[in-house]
């Protein structure tokens, strides 16, 4: 049971953190519906193409796009939201909306001719990613490839869009709207599946995309963000934003080294052992997403503001209560996960040609990927507060620390362990991570004792 009382005392008198719980349910209750959505998406999805080769080829195609909305578009976003905020508070919202107007175009630029790259070379880097299939099949996955390479620009909008909501205290129908997205792919598959193939899928997410970029764009200039693709010069602002923008893209390009190096190691591990890491990261990954994501995405607009004005006591102050409550809400989740993992795994999977030997080599796994949950939730408030102080640089070190860690660690303990050997090293290298971070947080926190001076 959560200690209901002790949140309660935490939240009384404390209105910065009252809003910021409100702004992280919303994101947590908006998240749960679209993950709602997404299940019945995949139903729909598996109902009408199975584990048919165009659906190999659709998701094989979908990879590289996803990749680079979130190394650029996501990176864009924290690094340009806390000088927004700050140019907002100190210098007016028309220097805010020149400093956006350039951000975005920038952005779009560099999703540009990412996407222009990866179209020139595709036909050479999907037979590396595809190497086991078949001709036909790899022709269908390329064009299918090209066909969603508009979704790179439209979703990357639609992110920038939704992160200066957010930056505008708007934060529940903002995450709701990306539920358009599920939607669309459920009606393509349900009413044109039988006509068009897979390739109603692929219409069906760009439709969506669209829609959703749209949706999130319109409420931006409703609450006083222009949608401008306009450049206002290399400004001090904007010199700070490319700054910390570098950093934070490396940091992500890191993060998604680790994963292909868990992969990797897991797949010179016996037969189904890649398999067994993906089944329990699942579980691990849904509540990382809407605990962490909520917490990011309410947390970091007031950091920012209260950086802009130098209130170090009511950073201080927040820190201290979303860390502790963060720690206690996740805690107990992890305790359950690791105590539950037999029957949860046995219950979600165990049927058809998954059976109890399967179940019995996923538990393992599920229970050292869960010890990481309080520390990575938790380590997400000091990351956010690192980000709005603009210090971006201690982000990358951090990431390259832990790609090493993660090596080193694999190799040692996948030797004792297993395939649950490599969840154990992703768990301990998040605690090195909150440890990294926490150390950072409080030695750039101007002391008490400065601000009463």
């Amino acid at each position: 049971m959560f200690p209901i009382p002790q949140i309660a005392r935490m939240f009384k008198g404390a209105s910065t953190n009252r809003r910021i719980f409100r702004a992280a349910a919303s994101v947590t209750v908006a998240g749960i519906l679209v993950k709602v959505v997404a299940t019945f998406k995949e139903i729909a999805v598996a109902g009408a193409y199975g584990r048919s080769d165009a659906m190999d080829a659709f998701l094989a195609a979908a990879l590289i796009p996803g990749l680079l909305i979130n190394l650029i578009s996501e990176s864009m976003n924290q690094a340009l939201v806390p000088t927004l905020i700050r140019v907002r508070e100190r210098e007016g919202h028309e220097r805010a909306q020149e400093l956006l107007s350039s951000s975005m175009l920038w952005m779009c630029v560099l999703l540009g001719v990412a996407t222009a790259g990866m179209a020139l070379t595709a036909r050479g880097f999907f037979p590396l990613i595809a190497s086991h299939f078949s001709p036909g099949k790899l022709d269908l996955s390329v064009r299918i490839f090209y066909a969603l390479l508009p979704v790179v620009l439209i979703t990357g909008i639609a992110t920038n869009c939704t992160a200066v909501l957010n930056a505008s205290d708007r934060f529940a129908l903002p995450a709701l709207a990306v539920v358009v997205n599920p939607v669309a792919i459920i009606l393509g598959a349900l009413l044109l599946s039988a006509r068009l193939g897979i390739w109603a899928v692929v219409c069906a997410t760009l439709a969506g995309a669209l829609v959703h970029a749209a949706v999130v764009a319109g409420m931006m200039e409703s609450h006083g963000y222009r949608f401008r693709l306009r450049w206002h010069g290399m400004t001090e602002a904007t010199r700070e934003v490319a700054y910390q923008y570098g950093p934070v893209l490396l940091s992500s390009l890191v993060a998604s080294g680790g994963l292909l190096v868990d992969q990797s190691m897991a797949a010179m591990l016996p037969a189904g052992s890649v398999s067994a890491l993906v089944y329990a990261n699942r579980f691990v990954s849904v509540v990382l997403t809407l605990l962490a994501g909520a917490v990011s995405t309410a947390v970091t607009p007031y950091f920012s503001r209260m950086i802009a004005f130098e209130d170090w006591a009511g950073c201080r102050h927040t820190l201290r209560t979303w860390v502790r409550l963060t720690a206690w809400v996740s805690a107990p989740i992890a305790v359950l996960l690791i105590a539950g993992s037999h029957l949860l795994i046995r219950i979600t999977f165990q049927h058809g040609a998954f059976g109890p030997h399967d179940t019995a080599a996923v538990t393992p796994v599920l229970a050292m990927y869960a010890i990481q949950i309080p520390f990575f939730v938790a380590s997400r408030v000091f990351y956010r507060f690192l980000v709005a102080m603009r210090r971006t640089d201690l982000i990358f070190y951090c990431g390259t620390i832990n790609l090493i860690l993660d090596i080193g660690l694999n190799l040692i303990l996948m030797r004792w362990f297993g395939v649950a050997g490599i969840a154990l090293a992703t768990s301990l290298w998040t605690v090195s991570t909150f440890l990294f971070l926490w150390y950072w947080t409080w030695r750039l926190l101007p002391p008490p004792v400065a601000q009463e001076g």
